[in-house]
């Protein structure tokens, strides 16, 4: 969400006879508390509030937006529904609730909150910015654009809102309007390596080797780590004619990460191009023995691979109890499903899984199991999502941290997947650790 979301700076009017300190007082020293960034201080201070004056939304509200700011989301969108019971049409409860769903992953609710907010303020970028953004994560890429559109004709100068808008104009091909989008947002935000990744590859789209070439160089400046950037430059650099740069990238691509496919593939057609037969077939076996993830997908661009992740996963699978039969027979499903899972039937098993929610909605271990054989069958994407399920009905449920996390850092995502796997570590779980020290920097 774009801005910082205020906290509510109305006093309530409360008078006290007496040397008792009031809701009131309270209420202030929270929010000195929160304008320090001393949220678990406030949270206090507001619950203090809550418990004297039961009835005051903007304190459930405040507390909410504490615990959002401690990544505490489930318990932030409790109490802006307890603000809401108390007064319905509270905007900034709205807002705030989508976007502690949207961190939740949980999209439909998040929509239906800033579809609610727009209707009352159709004046607020942040709802359109954050429609948009899930609307791009659905990949309805013409209504996000609408969305960041509107975003962007109330804050003109939204970076954020110009950047999703060029991404979303890339999947649908038209680049030159992309091009336009990223390279205002270069101009707002010149910092951000991401976006000349960005706008490199929309140069690529439009045949601009010479200009791909540049932006990548200034995501290298910002982030000399970056491999997928080196190997880009390199593939660029090849279509320039230039061998000599583009060995000089791959090379190093190689050197950050030895087994990475893309660099293998482009050193070895430089060096055919370079007349060394045999050298560029050594790498070109290499690029070919080992599993092609570049036509899978989700691309494994972190540091655990498909085989990897599998491997990690194996221990995980039979750790749940056996739930009770109930009337619905929901956990029947559940048990063929473990059992498919079991012999390699992942796909047998994920319709096993699949039936047991469908009768049993809040069925956490269903999720979390079908999220495993989603991940074995590679639709990694429904494994995350079977994850966060898992954790919205059951929080203390530290595998689906540990699996979730694993699954983000081999997908790329290393920042909230080693967030994944240190809440896991905290929890107790011992395999976590052993990995987030092996995968976390």
């Amino acid at each position: 969400m774009r801005g910082t979301v205020y906290f509510l700076g109305l006093l309530l009017l409360l008078s006290s006879t007496s040397s008792a300190q009031t809701p009131a007082e309270f209420f202030s020293r929270g929010l000195q508390k929160s304008k320090a960034n001393d949220y678990q201080g406030a949270l206090k201070e507001f619950s203090q509030v809550i418990t004297m004056s039961p009835e005051n939304p903007q304190a459930y509200y405040n507390r909410g937006l504490c615990k959002a700011f401690l990544k505490d989301y489930p318990g932030a969108i409790q109490d802006y529904e307890r603000s809401l019971q108390i007064k319905a049409d509270y905007y900034d409860a709205i807002l705030a609730r989508g976007d502690a769903r949207y961190k939740q992953e949980d999209y439909k609710s998040a929509i239906q909150d800033f579809n609610k907010a727009i209707e009352l303020d159709a004046t607020d970028p942040r709802a359109y910015l954050n429609r948009g953004l899930i609307r791009s994560k659905l990949e309805y890429y013409q209504l996000a654009i609408q969305d960041l559109s509107n975003t962007l004709e109330l804050d003109p100068e939204n970076s954020q809102a110009f950047f999703a808008r060029g991404m979303c104009r890339n999947k649908l091909g038209d680049y030159e309007s992309a091009l336009k989008d990223l390279t205002r947002v270069a101009e707002l935000s010149p910092g951000k390596s991401q976006i000349y990744s960005a706008r490199a590859y929309t140069h690529t789209k439009l045949g601009r080797f010479k200009e791909a070439i540049e932006d990548y160089g200034r995501t290298i400046e910002r982030n000399a780590e970056d491999v997928d950037a080196y190997c880009q430059r390199g593939f660029c650099r090849f279509q320039t004619y230039d061998y000599k740069g583009a060995m000089t990238d791959f090379d190093k691509a190689l050197s950050l990460d030895p087994e990475n496919i893309s660099a293998l593939y482009g050193r070895g057609i430089v060096k055919m191009r370079s007349g060394a037969p045999r050298e560029s077939m050594a790498d070109l076996n290499q690029a070919i023995s080992k599993e092609n993830f570049l036509e899978e997908k989700p691309t494994f661009t972190g540091p655990i691979s498909k085989a990897v992740l599998d491997n990690l996963l194996n221990g995980v699978a039979d750790s749940d109890r056996v739930p009770e039969l109930s009337k619905e027979r929901a956990e029947a499903y559940y048990i063929r499903g473990l059992d498919r899972a079991k012999l390699g039937e992942d796909r047998q098993a994920i319709l096993d899984f699949s039936q047991a929610i469908e009768l049993n909605p809040s069925f956490s271990d269903a999720y979390f199991n079908r999220a495993l054989a989603r991940s074995a069958a590679n639709d990694q994407a429904g494994a995350m999502q079977d994850c966060t399920n898992t954790l919205r009905f059951n929080p203390r449920k530290t595998e689906a941290y540990y699996v979730r996390g694993l699954i983000r850092i081999s997908q790329g995502d290393a920042e909230n997947g080693c967030a994944d796997l240190s809440k896991a570590t905290e929890m107790g779980y011992k395999m976590a650790g052993t990995a987030r020290k092996q995968y976390c920097k």
